[in-house]
């Protein structure tokens, strides 16, 4: 679930009670968005259809939480997309993504990366990944504390994986209405970003560019704060199909 801003509930309304033309609903976002912000079109559990639509009408970022779900997609959908993973990640599930995955957002530990560098090897590739960083009160949340991203991005461990690439940052605030207190998260975020930013690593696997921050509900706000990159879901697709 995301947390909701209150201005948009009467938007979220409209997408639980019918679905907007994914390509309008695409194009008015694309059109509020400044030039350095990326649209990840969240499809987890859209049919094949649907994420069709949204591709004719000119996206190729799409973002899954579960990696069965996007491989199965990635054997469908044109080669051309660029496929993000945005749920928590299973170290043994790494393999079913390595070949294609384009960037992977909620890394939160040593272990998951040595694995993802590891697949990555066996496909001769490097994948891109995102540290999720917990900002949330919410304790359901992953993720890690600055000072556990700054111990491991200057480890000697870190330093030997050639085959990832750390890029940016990722976080979900609090699912509350409270509007104060995604901003403070949010804020935290990019101060967070801005600190790592300036650690000095002798790896070129570290190269931060990413605040990966915002989605259906409050990526406006979440723009405001910093975020380069946003992932919207019900806004472009409807209300979730749950299984």
């Amino acid at each position: 679930m995301f947390p909701i801003n209150p201005l948009n509930n009467s938007n979220r309304q409209k997408h639980q009670t019918y679905k907007m033309s994914i390509p309008q609903n695409l194009q008015s976002i694309k059109s509020s968005l400044p030039e350095h912000v990326t649209l990840v079109a969240v499809s987890k559990t859209k049919p094949i259809s649907d994420l069709m639509e949204a591709y004719n009408a000119g996206q190729r970022i799409f973002g899954e939480n579960k990696i069965q779900e996007m491989a199965n997609k990635h054997e469908d959908m044109p080669k051309d997309v660029e496929w993000h993973m945005i749920g928590h990640v299973q170290s043994n599930k790494v393999k079913y993504m390595a070949s294609f995955v384009r960037l992977i957002h909620g890394v939160d530990n040593l272990k998951l990366l040595k694995e993802i560098n590891k697949q990555a090897l066996k496909h001769n590739r490097v994948i891109d990944c995102l540290l999720q960083i917990k900002i949330a009160s919410e304790d359901s949340k992953f993720g890690m504390s600055p000072n556990d991203t700054i111990d491991m991005i200057t480890s000697e461990s870190f330093s030997e994986l050639k085959n990832i690439r750390v890029v940016g940052v990722m976080g979900m605030a609090t699912f509350t209405s409270d509007i104060n207190q995604i901003e403070g998260e949010f804020k935290y975020l990019k101060r967070t970003f801005e600190t790592l930013k300036q650690i000095k690593t002798e790896s070129p696997n570290y190269h931060l560019n990413t605040i990966s921050m915002g989605m259906s509900g409050d990526y406006q706000l979440a723009i405001a704060c910093g975020s380069t990159m946003i992932r919207v879901g019900s806004s472009i697709f409807g209300a979730r199909n749950y299984h």
